[in-house]
């Protein structure tokens, strides 16, 4: 039997769509109000492969991946990766500015914010059943080592598959169809997105390797859904709308990314 899991609390306050926040009750069967159930979405547990198994050679690049990174503690990159902690729904497609040569602003959007909030719960309760499932302890457990959040609410024993790389791997994916002339750039930012969670140590290496796949499965799935037709291509508007009068992102934040983009911790530590 696997151990009992206790939800933690970032997952019940986490207001993003696409992240691994779950609301108390899963929805089933019909939609309410236009959000899509949870039906809707592959079951995650199925899709997935295992974590790495204690003691095997993919565990031990996890523990080596984790230790070398402590090294970025008040690097660029660092503080990078505390940006990316943030999953609020405006800051998170506002951190795709750069990859759309554009600020994005989801106040001016309001079909992308409802395509967001329509498959929230399918994402959120999902991702929270593989992760129960798994019931993987986080790598900073345990140790004294930095770690570029407070862990607070993180749920010690809810690291696999990640969250937070769900959510920057899925909203990259969502503006990724909306933008396809910009569709390279973003992707490499929902990369260099979960990477993040590697340098912040509140994830293994694999972790972040399964929310690439977590996301990528449950958004391609939801996003193909006809009920979201007329909304998605309501909000490509918006953004060509916006294109044309949206200020330029900030170039030191751009650069930023770029470094981070081109020093990928998924081959380099």
């Amino acid at each position: 039997m696997r151990p009992a899991f206790r939800l933690p609390a970032a997952l019940l306050l986490c207001a993003t769509v696409l992240s691994a926040c779950a609301p108390a009750a899963h929805t089933s069967g019909v939609a309410q109000g236009g959000i899509l159930p949870d039906s809707a979405a592959p079951d995650e547990r199925l899709v997935l492969a295992p974590p790495p198994a204690p003691g095997s050679a993919a565990q031990s690049d996890d523990d080596r991946v984790f230790h070398v990174t402590r090294a970025l503690k008040d690097t660029p990159r660092w503080k990078l990766a505390q940006n990316d902690a943030d999953l609020d729904p405006a800051h998170l497609v506002r951190d795709f500015s750069c990859a759309a040569g554009f600020g994005i602003d989801l106040a001016k959007a309001p079909h992308l914010a409802r395509v967001l909030e329509r498959i929230r719960h399918a994402v959120g309760h999902r991702t929270s059943d593989v992760k129960k499932y798994w019931h993987r302890t986080r790598p900073f457990v345990g140790t004294n080592l930095p770690i570029c959040t407070s862990p607070e609410g993180l749920g010690l024993h809810s690291s696999y598959p990640s969250g937070h790389t769900t959510a920057g791997y899925g909203m990259a994916l969502l503006l990724a169809r909306l933008m396809p002339e910009h569709a390279s750039a973003i992707l490499q930012r929902g990369r260099v997105f979960g990477e993040s969670r590697i340098v912040c140590g509140v994830h293994w290496k694999s972790d972040v390797q399964a929310g690439y796949l977590n996301a990528s499965t449950l958004v391609d799935v939801l996003l193909a859904r006809p009920e979201l037709q007329d909304d998605l291509a309501a909000a490509r508007q918006e953004l060509l709308v916006m294109q044309g009068t949206a200020p330029a992102p900030e170039a030191g934040t751009c650069a930023v990314e770029h470094d981070a983009a081109i020093h990928s911790l998924l081959s380099e530590p």
